[in-house]
């Protein structure tokens, strides 16, 4: 069965080849009046990467940069179909049926070779920052996928010369009219002036009963021109205007507002930044507003990455245990994705970590990968912290959590990300 078949939610996110991404495209560019949204990523240089650096260093990179899409088009298109393939070389295609602007699609073109541009875990292995080219194309129904695919080559290929420019299309030289950064910007700003960013909730359940215990707050808006983003997209969008910290606010106050409304014992996850915990009058800040609106702090998790500890560690690690001795409790998120620097687990009050998405793919398949989920769980156990299971996408992916240890999970498997509604829906047993 082909993952057009699937709902993107079902499916593993290993990449198709040439061949299947063809075949998939020719279905959808057959079926009715759909448009089909396609982009060609090619790794500038990589064949050096294999040079001098080896071909484990080239596998590694290559299998991280199709994670990294594929993660991406998850977030990005939960609701639609979408797929990436590997094509050849340092070349992938990722391509879906999501209704999408022109604006929009040159936008998450952007914001995807901004996240292949980061730099990558593995540096014992020497793995260098690699530069993203992008081909973009808005095909229409009864296009041929051969020369859809052939002329994205084609274009992407004129961008080989050209250093300072890493995004074209096919059909047009100069990015979409009405596509301006700025605008974009201050619009986010009048957006959060007025308080027009709303938020779905990712339901979390326990693994020994399978429980709602509660959900972790996702932001998202509705912008005119790019549609509805959030993510990774939305916080590049904020970092470029420095609204970081206003974002986080926001978020912070509609999540508090909707924890006052939950059945009692439910928890919500709200993520902080690494701008957030720069700010010396943090802890004050976000303690405040708990109190403000009558929130037990207890029904509170604060999620941090890695990359948000990447400043003043020591900062970082004081505001978090002053939030901690209130009675909220903290995790590392997305543990697994990037450089696992485990000294934070020994540095930080943590109570949790959550494996990133990444820890599951293939562990159903591979020993060695659930020799790898094994060992970072045990490690856990033995700091006496709590696991929580991202991206649980199957049934054979939560049951391997429950038997490892896992304390509880989330993920498509379950429920997708939903409004507010329809998550008090979920909680009062009605759905």
């Amino acid at each position: 069965m082909s993952p057009t078949e699937h709902p993107a939610s079902e499916r593993p996110t290993g990449l198709v080849d040439t061949e299947e991404a063809r075949e998939i495209l020719g279905m959808w560019l057959a079926e009715g009046e759909a448009r089909v949204h396609a982009m060609l990523l090619v790794l500038g240089r990589f064949d050096s990467v294999n040079l001098a650096h080896g071909a484990q260093t080239g596998d590694y990179a290559l299998g991280e940069v199709g994670r990294r899409m594929a993660h991406f088009a998850q977030d990005e298109f939960a609701r639609a179909s979408w797929l990436v393939a590997r094509i050849d070389g340092g070349k992938f295609l990722l391509a879906t049926r999501d209704k999408c602007s022109r604006e929009r699609w040159q936008f998450l073109a952007e914001t995807l070779a901004d996240g292949v541009a980061q730099p990558m875990a593995g540096s014992a292995l020497g793995v260098p920052q690699l530069w993203p080219h992008i081909a973009l194309i808005r095909a229409l129904s009864g296009d041929d996928p051969t020369n859809v695919l052939a002329r994205l080559g084609d274009a992407q290929i004129a961008l080989r010369g050209e250093s300072g420019r890493r995004i074209v299309w096919i059909d047009r030289d100069l990015a979409p009219a009405g596509f301006d950064v700025g605008q974009i910007e201050a619009e986010l700003r009048r957006s959060l002036e007025r308080g027009a960013i709303s938020l779905r909730f990712q339901p979390q359940f326990a693994l020994a009963d399978d429980a709602l215990i509660g959900a972790e707050a996702l932001v998202r808006w509705d912008q005119p021109l790019l549609g509805d983003i959030g993510g990774e997209a939305l916080l590049r969008i904020a970092a470029r205007a420095d609204l970081t910290t206003q974002l986080t606010r926001k978020v912070i106050e509609a999540a508090l507002d909707a924890v006052r409304g939950w059945p009692e014992g439910l928890k919500c996850s709200i993520n902080i930044t690494a701008a957030d915990l720069a700010v010396v009058r943090f802890p004050d800040d976000l303690l405040r507003m708990v109190e403000e609106r009558g929130v037990d702090p207890a029904r509170l998790t604060l999620e941090i990455t890695e990359q948000a500890l990447l400043g003043d560690l020591d900062l970082a690690a004081r505001s978090l245990g002053r939030l901690r001795n209130a009675g909220m409790r903290i995790a590392l998120d997305d543990f697994g994705a990037g450089f696992c620097n485990f000294g934070y687990l020994k540095y930080l009050p943590l109570d949790f970590i959550k494996l990133d998405r990444i820890m599951l793919d293939g562990v159903a398949e591979s020993a060695r990968d659930r020799a790898v989920l094994r060992a970072v769980i045990a490690m856990a156990r033995a700091l006496e912290l709590a696991v929580i299971a991202e991206g649980v996408e199957n049934e054979t992916q939560r049951r391997i959590a429950l038997e490892e240890g896992c304390s509880a999970y989330q993920g498509f498997l379950r429920a997708r990300p939903l409004p507010h509604e329809e998550f008090l829906a979920l909680a009062s047993g009605q759905v």
